[in-house]
């Protein structure tokens, strides 16, 4: 059984990417026992057009389908930089091309026939990852946020505080006095909430910063 965790997102969904019907309602059936949201896609094409970054939770998708099959649509989504977590579903002849989509990124492949359990199994896995992948990503964008209100003065004295150097060594670097140093390195912890040195370290590892 899933149990939804506290941080669960409110519009978390399984999107189920499956062309044969009768696969796609029960998979969508078997998930609303679970009390587990899901949407559901005919085709990679009609998933493709649907599809936005901001969506949470993980997606199933079969290998084999007309037109995009499921390597295909992982390729397009990489192109995308989705971050939904991938769930391939194949069988047994298909198992050298689902191993294409691990390395790909995908989090799982299910071969079939596989029981209810272990899929449910690898979906709870799966939804947990996307809850943590969901925080991660809004967590950088509120930093990425607060960061694009400093000045450029305030961006170049974080860049060299976070790199080691000392108030003097900054002031020196710039041209600047030791004053001005303290009141901009003052407005970037401000600006950035950071409350310590290594709290600024962590936002610009978090961001990718220099």
């Amino acid at each position: 059984m899933i149990v939804k965790s506290d941080i669960a997102h409110p519009d978390e969904k399984v999107y189920v990417v499956d062309d044969d019907p009768s696969a796609r309602d029960s998979l969508c059936w078997l998930l609303n026992t679970e009390g587990i949201d899901s949407r559901a896609f005919a085709s990679a094409d009609s998933f493709l057009d649907a599809w936005s970054r901001a969506w949470v939770g993980c997606i199933t998708v079969d290998i084999r389908m007309p037109g995009k099959n499921g390597l295909q649509l992982q390729e397009e989504l990489n192109s995308r930089s989705n971050l939904l977590p991938v769930i391939v579903l194949t069988g047994h002849a298909d198992v050298p091309i689902a191993i294409r989509a691990m390395k790909l990124g995908a989090f799982d492949f299910l071969e079939k026939p596989y029981s209810d359990g272990d899929l449910l199994t690898s979906i709870d896995n799966a939804l947990k990852l996307g809850e943590k992948i969901n925080q991660a990503e809004q967590e950088r964008s509120r930093l990425s946020s607060a960061v694009e209100t400093l000045t450029s003065r305030e961006r170049e004295v974080m860049y060299l505080v976070v790199e080691g150097n000392t108030n003097k060594n900054v002031a020196n670097r710039l041209g600047i006095s030791d004053k001005t140093v303290e009141v901009h390195r003052s407005r970037v912890m401000e600006k950035t909430g950071a409350k310590s040195l290594s709290d600024l370290v962590r936002i610009c590892l978090v961001l990718g910063s220099r």
